[in-house]
């Protein structure tokens, strides 16, 4: 029997095969042992199983578009895993660094470095700070980009 069916792809785990044939419908699928049956079934079993179709292919056109182009593999998980021992340079020198950067916070004006602070250690937007600090946005904002700009000043110095 063969009539009109859906012409799509399908998942290579999907098991049967659904076609519609003079206003008949039909399923058919291997069993475990390999036998083909075919079945006549009703318009609403065929609509269901053309329902599930088209919402598998959704998932695989997802599948395709962005989960597959994001799997991770072995090396891959082992390298972000486990971070490599820095050696005893890195170490020192990523340690002076941030030494450096406490120590150039403190030389910021307080309103300056307290907005700082809030915004980049604490995670608060611009909104929260002026809440909490009784100014407005901008005035937080402002003080944020600041900061910033001393600190690129105190850092070209040194």
């Amino acid at each position: 029997m063969e009539g009109r069916h859906p012409k799509r792809r399908k998942d290579k785990y999907n098991p049967y095969r659904i076609w519609e044939l003079d206003g008949h419908y039909y399923i058919s699928f291997k069993d475990g042992q390999g036998a083909l049956h075919e079945f006549e079934i009703s318009e609403q079993i065929f609509y269901a199983f053309d329902t599930f179709e088209l919402e598998d292919l959704s998932y695989l056109n997802v599948w395709d578009r962005h989960i597959e182009q994001s799997e991770i593999w072995e090396p891959t998980l082992s390298r972000r895993v486990f971070r490599n021992p820095e050696n005893f340079e890195e170490t020192i020198l990523e340690r002076l660094q941030v030494e450096r950067l406490h120590s150039a916070i403190r030389q910021l004006p307080e309103k300056q470095r307290t907005r700082l602070l809030m915004h980049y250690y604490d995670g608060l937007t611009y909104a929260e700070i002026a809440k909490k600090e009784s100014c407005s946005i901008r005035a937080a904002e402002y003080s944020v980009h600041g900061a910033i700009q001393r600190l690129r000043k105190i850092f070209e110095r040194n």
